[in-house]
This record gives C-alpha cells, sequence and structure tokens, in this order.
C-alpha cells in the first residue's frame, strides 16, 4: 500500500467558547477523537488552530487518509474544506503523534509576519507556505500540548493572563492600600 500526505484548511463553524483547560472545547473534542482514532488507522499528523480556521497535516495509507478526510469534509464543525497539498511520500515524517496540536507559539507569529499576515489564513497559503507550516508544526518544541491561543494573536488582541474582574479587584486593592497609607502618614 502506498502511503501519502495531505494537508487541508478549514474555517470552524462554531463559536469559540471560553478556554477550558488550556484548549477551546469544541478543539479539545476533536484533538481527543483524533488522537484515538488516528491511532488505529495507523495515521500521524498534525494540527494548528487560529483565528477560528484549522490547518491540518495528515501522513499514512493512502485508504486511512482519504477516509478520513471524507469524514472531515462532512464533519459539520468545518466549512471551505481545502485540499492544500496531497502527494505520495515513501515515509513517515510525524512517526510519534496520532495528533500533534500547536498552540500559539512564536514561530506562528514570526511565520504570519514573516508573510504580512494580520491573521491566521491557511486557505490562502501558497504551497512554499504550506511547506513552512507544515515544518513550523513538525518542528515545535511544544511537545504537543493541548493548548490553544483562542485566536489571539501577537499582543495586537492579546487578553490578560489575568482574569479582568481579578485584575480590577487587584486595582481597587492597590488603590485603597495606597490610599490608606497616605492617611496614616498624614496622622503621624
Amino acid at each position: 500500500m502506498s502511503l501519502i500526505r495531505l494537508a487541508y484548511a478549514s474555517e470552524a463553524t462554531f463559536a469559540a467558547k471560553p478556554v477550558e483547560k488550556g484548549v477551546e472545547p469544541n478543539v479539545a473534542r476533536i484533538l481527543m477523537a483524533s488522537r484515538r482514532n488516528n491511532a488505529k488507522s495507523e495515521i500521524v499528523g498534525g494540527l494548528y488552530y487560529g483565528d477560528d480556521r484549522f490547518f491540518q497535516y495528515l501522513e499514512g495509507q493512502e485508504e486511512a487518509v482519504r477516509k478520513l478526510y471524507d469524514r472531515i469534509a462532512r464533519d459539520d464543525r468545518h466549512r471551505n474544506v481545502t485540499t492544500l497539498l496531497e502527494e505520495p511520500i515513501k515515509a513517515r515524517t510525524f512517526t510519534n503523534w496520532s495528533m500533534k496540536y500547536v498552540p500559539l507559539s512564536s514561530d506562528v507569529n514570526r511565520f504570519l509576519d514573516s508573510h504580512g499576515m494580520e491573521a491566521f489564513n491557511p486557505l490562502e497559503f501558497n504551497r512554499d507556505q504550506c511547506e513552512e507550516m507544515i515544518r513550523l508544526i513538525r518542528d515545535s518544541s511544544q511537545e504537543g500540548r493541548v493548548v490553544s491561543h483562542d485566536g489571539v494573536r501577537n499582543d495586537r488582541n492579546q487578553q490578560s493572563v489575568v482574569p479582568r474582574g481579578i485584575l480590577v479587584g487587584l486595582l481597587v486593592a492597590a488603590l485603597g492600600l495606597v490610599g490608606a497609607m497616605v492617611y496614616v502618614s498624614t496622622m503621624l
């Protein structure tokens, strides 16, 4: 049987939900199912989700990859599923990953910035950009951690690590403490 590689891009049909345990819940469900099913089918690859778009790379036996891709194309969590690359390969390059997930990283930001992209839109990738993204996923030092940037990119739209309510509470407490110190100093 022949091995193939396939890269595709799609748009998420779901509205991103707040991150739970480090990953957007819809993406977490996709990853859990992918890791379970891909291992059974001996499919390997990687996934990146950002700005409500997916980039996924798959390697495996041609029949298994095509069957999986057909299932993805029918999945109602995706729309505009577009093949970016499909060709035979001699050997696997993602040998240890049933589905590696790459979180937002400085590598992805550098990739987007180097190509003048304001947002992650793999539907517009040319072949070289597609190959570069595949290398980035394969070579990511994130060890496949399941985390997500939830559409946040650089510091243009970056959310605080501290939730807004806690931050406001801390600022009010700090102002109160400064006020108390000033009041006490006037009494001395």
